[in-house]
């Protein structure tokens, strides 16, 4: 059975070490001491270990169940799920005004990263009615606001978001479901939702689903939709539950991962509606809740990541299989254990350098998110606007690759179910898909946020990097040859990519769009790149002044000078395959495949 333990000595340095937060003039970080944030997350771990990571399994097995109408979870799912809401998780950063606990969402993003890596599956239901809280919060009127929040805060009641629908994915301009406005000021919602996550289940008294849907006679395509209210049972003024609504679950998908997740088709037959927003302006208030999501699905993928390394390391010293060839190290048993041997030691450090990286990447997204939200700050809104793509869809390939590599160290062992490390490759594999696929967000990359506000959000990051470099001239000869060099040779592969798209774009958008995958992934190694140079140096700083923990330190930045060693080197390969261009990617007939 896997195990998973909360990894808070890591956040914390990347929270208090990197991002010093409780120095940072944005609104309630300077209450985020160092003493605040471990007791935060040493709760959050007992619940994610003693909790939720002992019920994955069981939610792998047992899956939902569709029982006359009903969604049944698995068992333990329940129970677990009033432990959570009664200690508060679900109300970390919500609005106080509504029973919230005021806190900024990047202590929301560190709590998420445990729940998720513990329990994914179960984590989205919380997850997704967070979502759905932010577009209400942000697109709905104040009844709206008043009426479904506090019993969201709290999860009393969960939410969804419905977009897909059978025939259209991502273009969501095909959508045929329908909202007929009545004589009250509601709609009849009808049409048929697929791909819902948590769309039904036995955990909440009630499931608020957010629905887009066109108005008859509005106009064609994207601009024609709108987004609606839809309650699974309708709600009394009085704020208590009343008749159910049309709404009904079809079927629950059967996936290949996430089974105590339900996956649900969505019936709706003339249910009620209540419009959020105005009328065709659905899809920006949507995107509230898809972009939040988007920064929480790339942080699943680190997540899976980070369990499944936990137990690839615990097997590797454990399992005894061969000799070091540089000498016995077990000289009592018949051979040495996994982690001695190179390939091995090489595999964990792809995955450890990762997911640390990573972790820094998304906190400092989180960051962005908080700034731009508490000081209105639109330079920190138009950066994480850039980046949502890059930590989306970099983080989840990257993590189920790195899932997959820690199913690898087990050998045959990791392919069989009961040593666990299938269900996190499953898991993770989703995180690829779901939310925009990852070509959707590396079309989106170079399509549209590169340009966005006239590129000064892209020319602001390749700033931040140069000013990194600058201030950082001379630290040390070891900084500049293992950090330094390598950081300032992959930025300026990717400013080299961004030249190339400026140059061929134009003329021949093919030549962009061919490279716009390769371009996500060259902007991710930079991103990682960056936080791992950053790290080296709170890391240095922590020893020269004198740090207790010497190994701790040491090991991180041994960690950083291997990833930048091993792995920002994929800069040049990806600028390669970018500055090949469209020719070799469109030459073959539709017919010819």
């Amino acid at each position: 059975m896997p195990s998973y333990t909360a990894p808070v000595k890591d956040q914390l340095f990347v929270l208090n070490d990197l991002l010093k937060i409780s120095e940072q003039d944005v609104p309630g970080y300077d209450e985020l001491d160092r003493d605040t944030l471990e007791a935060i997350l040493d709760e959050a771990a007992k619940i994610a270990e003693q909790v939720l990571a002992p019920l994955n399994a069981v939610g792998d097995t047992q899956g939902c169940v569709l029982e006359n109408g009903v969604v049944r979870t698995p068992e333990g799912f329940k129970a677990a799920f009033d432990q959570v809401r009664e200690g508060g998780w679900t109300a970390l950063d919500c609005d106080p005004d509504y029973g919230g606990q005021g806190l900024p969402y990047l202590v929301s993003t560190a709590v998420g990263e445990q729940f998720s890596a513990a329990n994914m599956a179960f984590n989205m239901y919380q997850g997704l009615t967070h979502g759905a809280y932010s577009a209400i919060h942000t697109h709905g009127t104040e009844a709206q606001k008043a009426l479904y929040l506090p019993k969201m805060v709290s999860c009393e009641w969960t939410g969804t978001m419905n977009l897909t629908e059978p025939h259209c994915g991502t273009d969501l301009g095909l959508m045929r479901t329908k909202a007929v406005p009545q004589d009250d000021g509601t709609y009849k919602v009808t049409g048929q939702k697929i791909f819902i996550s948590a769309g039904d289940h036995d955990m909440s008294e009630n499931v608020i689903h957010l629905v887009l849907a066109k108005i008859p006679g509005g106009p064609e395509g994207i601009k024609g939709v709108s987004l609606f209210i839809v309650p699974k049972f309708l709600v009394n003024e009085d704020g208590s539950v009343g008749e159910r609504n049309g709404v009904s679950v079809g079927k629950i998908e059967e996936k290949m991962g996430i089974h105590g997740n339900s996956t649900c088709v969505m019936n709706y037959d003339e249910a009620t509606g209540y419009l959020i927003g105005t009328e065709h302006k659905g899809m920006r208030a949507m995107f509230t809740m898809m972009n939040e999501a988007r920064i929480g699905v790339g942080l699943q993928g680190y997540a899976q990541a980070e369990v499944a390394y936990q137990n690839a390391v615990d097997y590797a010293k454990d399992r005894l299989q061969g000799r070091d060839v540089t000498g016995v190290k077990n000289p009592d048993g018949p051979a040495d254990p996994l982690i001695v041997h190179p390939d091995i030691r090489r595999n964990l450090m792809d995955q450890k350098s990762f997911v640390e990286g990573a972790r820094a990447f998304t906190y400092w997204g989180a960051a962005m998110i908080d700034r731009a939200h508490g000081c209105d700050d639109a330079a920190a809104d138009g950066l994480i606007s850039l980046m949502t793509p890059v930590i989306k869809g970099f983080l989840t390939d990257k993590g189920f690759e790195m899932a997959t590599a820690a199913q690898q160290v087990y050998g045959g062992h990791g392919y069989i179910e009961e040593w666990g490390m299938s269900q996190f490759a499953r898991d993770a594999r989703i995180a690829m898909i779901y939310e925009g696929a990852n070509g959707v967000q590396a079309l989106d990359l170079v399509g549209r946020k590169l340009a966005q506000d006239g590129g000064k959000h892209v020319m602001a990051f390749f700033a931040m990097v140069t000013d990194f470099i600058k201030e950082t001239k001379g630290r040390s000869d070891a900084f500049d040859k293992d950090f330094r060099e390598p950081l300032k040779a992959a930025s300026k592969d990717l400013q080299a990519a961004g030249m190339f798209f400026m140059q061929n774009g134009m003329k021949n958008p093919n030549a962009a769009l061919s490279g716009s995958y390769d371009f996500m992934h060259l902007f991710g190694h930079v991103c990682l790149g960056l936080m791992w140079a950053r790290m080296a140096v709170a890391a240095e700083d922590a020893l020269a002044a004198g740090a207790s923990d010497v190994a701790f330190y040491e090991t991180k930045i041994a960690t950083g000078r291997y990833y930048m060693a091993r792995q920002l080197p994929m800069t040049r390969t990806h600028l390669a395959r970018i500055e090949t261009g469209a020719d070799t990617v469109m030459a073959l007939d539709a017919e010819a495949f």
